[in-house]
């Protein structure tokens, strides 16, 4: 089975995003596009949390709210909220309500400060553990690496929540640390050329 899919315009992207606009916009613009900006790869570990055991469409939806509800992921301000901030949340129905997550979400911005204090930057912390391409097998094939496994394994130690190996694969994968475009997807060749 192909790992592609024709999209509106005819041409081959991955599979998994030509069954919605949403998904295809995403995937299109996004997905796999490298980044080392601080907040955006802090929201996405922050979202990619919240999408443990729900879809990844009913998290895009609701990623504007989400941005709201947390002060664009601004970990300084995330990290100062307190309990009377976790009561609001979970009467924000256009997030995702669930304490865990969300206390989380709190927990791990201040985990976050604490390892810019000590690394310099979220980024230059995470895309230390860019897997090596031998690490990898075929695109999308996979649901963790080794690299996936050993940030897992260092976040946790150091107090961060909802950061199994395979939640951090999605974000290494969304984060551009990994191409992980199907071969023969359209935008393969423009996310690798962002990566060089």
């Amino acid at each position: 089975m192909s790992q592609t899919l024709p999209g509106p315009d005819g041409r081959p992207r991955c599979r998994w995003c030509v069954g919605t606009p949403e998904y295809l916009a995403y995937h299109d613009t996004e997905w796999g596009f490298p980044v080392r900006d601080d907040r955006r790869l802090f929201e996405k570990l922050c979202l990619e949390g919240f999408q443990s055991g729900l879809s990844w469409r009913t998290i895009l939806t609701k990623r504007e709210n989400f941005r709201a509800a947390f002060h664009n992921f601004d970990f300084d301000k995330v990290a100062a909220f307190g309990e009377a901030d976790v009561a609001r949340l979970l009467n924000d129905a256009g997030i995702v309500r669930h304490r865990g997550k969300i206390e989380a979400v709190i927990n791990n911005a201040r985990r976050a400060k604490e390892l810019v204090q000590k690394e310099g930057s979220l980024s230059d912390y995470v895309w230390r553990f860019q897997p090596r391409p031998e690490e990898l097998g075929a695109p999308q094939t996979q649901s963790t690496s080794p690299a996936s496994v050993a940030l897992s394994k260092d976040l946790k130690k150091r107090g961060w929540k909802f950061v199994g190996p395979t939640t951090v694969f999605a974000f290494m994968q969304a984060m551009g640390l990994i191409n992980d475009h199907a071969e023969g997807c359209i935008i393969r060749a423009e996310a690798e050329k962002g990566r060089k």
